[in-house]
């Protein structure tokens, strides 16, 4: 007898092949028969009433390391699909960390990922030091899958302490940051992940972008020797430097046999030219022999904001990013400041970073307001509230944060990665694949979550710029394949029994609400899916839209850490 058998479903086994009307059966947390008939019981039998039967979705960019420590289920991420998800991404994890730098650690992860301080500090309990005890911490409380990424920057602080955020490391070190690398893969990691861009708390880069071109290419070796894969984030708005930089990616790929992942890809309308020209750039680092793949998310950048907590939006703006870095009391001086406060108006019409530039301060919206005599302001762009009491719309914005006691919350609204006519061709491309979705980072500033439904809505229904299957497989075997998941991303017989049953004529990033479930962090934003009916984790229904998450089984979740490194010699 099986355990489940879903019948009557539209199958999309996660290939790209044509779907079929069938059934699958699963035992033991398996697929145990797949076709277009099974016969014989189970204990459950589900009838899909013809909606598509597919593997769970895998998202490849998230950052839910330090939230996976205390939410085993990685909310929201089942709901719209997802069954397995890979940490660790831009050089960033919580192990391998001695206690002495977890002060500084939390603080970078705050400051890139943007987690409100006090959730993190009531979340986090820090009980590990090392990436096995790190795993050990949560693995007994998951309903989801994982996969890791080992952080360069980490293995660089915990080699060199804090001489990694001033040199280059000596040959010595780079040795040990090898050994390191290798404790990790055989601990559970799923790969290396570096960046060449990001900045920590006090505005300085990131321990990994003081290493050395020898460095990466060691740590790459090590990869190498495990079949593992690398991700890395470029300068992902410049087209002359992200061409620069994947072909140093083609050549480390070449040279040592690995995978490099570099996200995001990400258009632009200050850079329209930036995408064509580094997808020519892969095709033809991949002719050579490279295996690189770009990652693109599918939905536009929507970000929500208030002044009294740093957000990434104004980094670019130098003006504003010194201000905002203030204390509450600092920043309202500021922004009250008659010379500081023309800085700040005219940085914000003369943007020249291209990132910069895709944000247009009139178009904000005005959120959410603090007093009750500024409700009626809600949901109105500051261009249109500005016309009608005929003031300037940054100035606008600057008198109701100080009225408000920084207390207002404004949104950006497709502030880039909003040109369908641009993004449908690259995404159907063959070498993109989709992700750089960032779950569980920026919970206060904008839904994180909402790539997997937005790809069937917006490009399978609306654009039909892909196929139902095509669709399914950039979320499934793709990846899968991609990342070394060789148990998980097809229907067959044998694999992990991850599953989703969805409405294709339905689903979609569903609609972003703020909620109040994080210790101290206010509000934060997610999307609720539409159109996911049912996810399965190891053949264990781990969410249902009729019936919410499931309860853990005999007092255990069903989620596993996943990893797709083994040595090569093996």
């Amino acid at each position: 007898m099986y355990d489940l058998i879903i019948r009557n479903a539209r199958i999309c086994d996660g290939s790209g092949t044509a779907a079929y009307r069938g059934a699958l059966a699963v035992s033991e947390g398996r697929i145990a028969a797949i076709g277009t008939r099974i016969d014989g019981d189970a204990r459950t039998v589900v009838d899909a009433g013809g909606k598509v039967l597919a593997p769970g979705f895998i998202d490849p960019h998230t950052h839910f390391d330090a939230q996976i420590t205390w939410d085993g289920l990685a909310t929201p991420s089942l709901e719209h699909g997802v069954t397995t998800v890979i940490n660790g991404n831009c050089s960033l994890t919580m192990a391998p960390v001695r206690a002495e730098h977890r002060a500084f650690v939390g603080a970078v992860f705050r400051q890139i990922e943007e987690m409100p301080a006090a959730a993190f500090d009531a979340g986090m309990r820090w009980n590990w030091e090392t990436f096995e005890e790190y795993l050990a911490a949560f693995r007994d409380n998951l309903g989801i899958n994982v996969a890791t990424l080992a952080g360069h920057s980490m293995l660089r602080l915990w080699v060199m302490g804090e001489a990694a955020r001033e040199r280059s490391a000596t040959g010595e070190e780079v040795a040990r940051m090898q050994d390191l690398l290798r404790e990790c893969l055989q601990a559970g990691a799923l790969g290396l992940s570096t960046s060449w861009v990001d900045i920590d708390h006090e505005h300085r880069p990131v321990p990994c972008r003081l290493a050395a071109p020898e460095e990466l290419d060691a740590l790459c070796a090590v990869l190498g020797e495990y079949g593992a894969i690398m991700q890395v984030v470029p300068e992902f708005w410049d087209p002359d430097l992200l061409c620069a930089r994947i072909d140093i990616l083609g050549e480390l790929s070449r040279r040592h046999g690995i995978t490099v992942s570099f996200s995001p890809l990400f258009d632009s309308n200050a850079t329209p030219e930036l995408v064509p020209r580094a997808l020519e750039r892969v095709r033809l680092q991949t002719a050579y022999g490279a295996r690189i793949v770009p990652q693109m998310q599918t939905r536009p950048i929507d970000v929500t904001f208030e002044f009294d907590v740093p957000t990434s939006v104004f980094s670019t703006r130098p003006t504003w990013w010194a201000t905002i870095l203030k204390s509450a009391d600092e920043t309202l001086a500021d922004f009250q400041n008659p010379a500081i406060r023309k800085q700040l108006v005219d940085e914000a019409y003369n943007a020249m970073h291209p990132i910069a530039m895709e944000v247009h301060f009139p178009d904000f919206i005005v959120r959410r307001c603090h007093l009750p005599h500024n409700r009626a302001l809600e949901g109105r762009s500051l261009k249109d509230i500005a016309a009608e009491r005929g003031c300037d719309p940054v100035e606008l914005m600057l008198d109701l944060a100080v009225e408000e006691n920084l207390q207002t919350c404004f949104s950006a609204v497709a502030v880039g990665h909003n040109n369908l006519a641009r993004i449908t061709g690259p995404l159907s491309d063959p070498l993109v694949q989709v992700g750089s979705g960032d779950g569980g980072a920026h919970v206060t500033r904008f839904a994180t979550y909402g790539d997997t439904g937005y790809l069937f809505s917006c490009f399978v229904r609306e654009a039909g710029a892909l196929s139902l299957e095509q669709a399914v497989y950039k979320l499934t075997g793709q990846i899968a394949r991609n990342w070394g998941l060789a148990d998980r991303g097809e229907l067959r017989p044998g694999l992990a029994a991850d599953l989703v049953l969805f409405d294709p004529d339905t689903i979609d990033r569903g609609p972003e609400i703020a909620v109040e479930d994080l210790p101290g962090a206010g509000y934060r934003y997610l999307r609720r899916a539409s159109g996911v009916e049912q996810v399965y984790v190891n053949g264990q229904l781990a969410y249902s839209a009729e019936a919410g998450y499931a309860d853990a089984r005999d007092g255990k979740r069903y989620g596993k850490i996943v990893s797709g490194a083994r040595p090569s010699a093996a």
